[in-house]
């Protein structure tokens, strides 16, 4: 055991001098780089140096680096942006997904995916934000924003019907407050057939700094008409979320007798309204995204909606969605600039989700796996598809945390805080 651990310290004391003397912390070599921001569709190289991207070029020096990455026959990408997910993850059994016991703690499960960044779509709220940074937030690799509910208690099961609960002002107050991590509002699950959660919603965007909102739409018995939504509640920039849900409660954007996208909808994109498609348990069918597919009408965003339910029953995880639209015509380029730069463009962040040099170095590094693979939906309609994307590597902030096949060499494995 004595000498195991002096071999590990005299390696550990060896890399370190090395690093001193090299040009480069990582250099992948030989991938396929797609970046849809910077246009980047090709064999390149990438070089990574004190957590940042410096050079995205062909043939950059593998010796000068303290760790080479072999990506030959893979795909590298930015790091994916996943801006529907649920991490208030607690011990509250009567809370959902509010410090709850259906959210998830991000780390377990977005570098295995090539995921960098998280949003919390709406599982707090004003009065519960301060708690979800401190418990989740701050503790956390992974890059953790927030929509935050228009509901001050957040995701809590009954009390999301509250009128009396949803405080433009309080809310805006907090997002200002907060503004590094806090992107915008969520209207969620409210089933009244009343406007107010929009309204407010909207409200404490404006009050805030003109931030997005995204709504999941409820559901209203009989339905809200989502025309009404788009043309007359929503804002330029404002997120539709679950956009190809089809669920009797709430009205889909697909006509199912004509089986076309409703014109209305097409005239909300122009009209600048982002649809995000926060896959869920329930929220996403083959019956409107394969119509809407073959109309060219694609998600601005590519999102999981991951909540415990969800993972284990039709989404699974970020790449088995993105394999998903890959299966009914969207092209490669375009499931990475939905699942990277478009969701930093509707969040506002967009020193995410791309190479650029300079930019922090999240990376996703892709394999795209022949083979025969049955991806289906809640209703059980079945896509039969021959390739799926799979994870071999993901960079956070230019240090690795996710290796599948040590495609590093040398393999530094990375630090816990747990030896046992």
């Amino acid at each position: 055991m004595k000498k195991t651990i002096l071999a590990l310290l005299i390696t550990w004391g060896s890399l370190s001098q090395v690093s001193w003397a090299q040009s480069y912390s990582i250099v992948i070599k030989g991938g396929h780089v797609i970046d849809p921001k910077n246009n980047i569709d090709g064999v390149m190289d990438v070089a990574i140096t004190n957590g940042k991207i410096v050079s995205v070029a062909k043939n950059i020096d593998g010796k000068k680096a303290v760790q080479t990455v072999d990506a030959k026959g893979l795909y590298v990408t930015p790091g994916l942006i996943d801006i529907h997910s649920h991490n208030f993850w607690g011990t509250q059994p009567d809370h959902q997904y509010e410090n709850g016991n259906l959210a998830l703690p991000p780390d377990g499960f977005t570098f295995r995916n090539g995921v960098t960044t998280v949003v919390d779509a709406g599982s707090s709220g004003w009065r519960t934000f301060a708690t979800f940074k401190a418990q989740t937030i701050d503790q956390s690799q992974t890059r953790v924003l927030a929509f935050i509910n228009i509901v001050g208690e957040g995701m809590r099961g009954g009390y999301e019907q509250n009128l009396n609960d949803m405080d433009s002002r309080m809310s805006a107050l907090i997002a200002r407050q907060y503004k590094n991590y806090v992107v915008g509002f969520k209207v969620a699950h409210f089933e009244g057939h009343d406007w107010s959660p929009v309204d407010r919603a909207v409200e404490a965007g404006k009050m805030a700094g003109n931030i997005p909102v995204m709504v999941d739409f409820g559901g209203s018995n009989p339905p809200l008409p989502i025309e009404e939504l788009f043309m007359k509640h929503l804002r330029p920039g404002d997120i539709f979320t679950h956009c190809f849900g089809q669920l009797a409660t709430r009205e889909y954007i697909v006509d199912i007798n004509t089986q076309k996208v409703k014109p209305f909808v097409w005239e909300a994109r122009k009209k600048g309204i982002f649809f995000d498609v926060g896959y869920g348990g329930i929220s996403f069918a083959y019956s409107q995204a394969i119509p809407a597919a073959k109309e060219g009408f694609f998600p601005s965003s590519i999102s999981t909606d991951i909540h415990v339910g969800s993972m284990n029953a039709a989404m699974k995880d970020m790449l088995t969605t993105m394999s998903k639209f890959l299966a009914i015509g969207m092209d490669l380029k375009s499931v990475i600039q939905a699942s990277t730069s478009n969701p930093a463009q509707e969040i506002k962040h967009e020193e995410l989700g791309n190479l650029s040099v300079g930019a922090d170095a999240d990376v996703a590094i892709l394999n795209l796996r022949d083979g025969k693979f049955g991806l289906f939906d809640y209703t059980g309609y079945k896509v039969e598809a021959k390739k799926k994307l799979e994870c071999e590597m993901t960079i956070r902030a230019g240090k690795i945390v996710y290796d599948l096949n040590g495609i590093a060499t040398p393999i530094i494995p990375p630090k816990t805080t747990n030896e046992h």
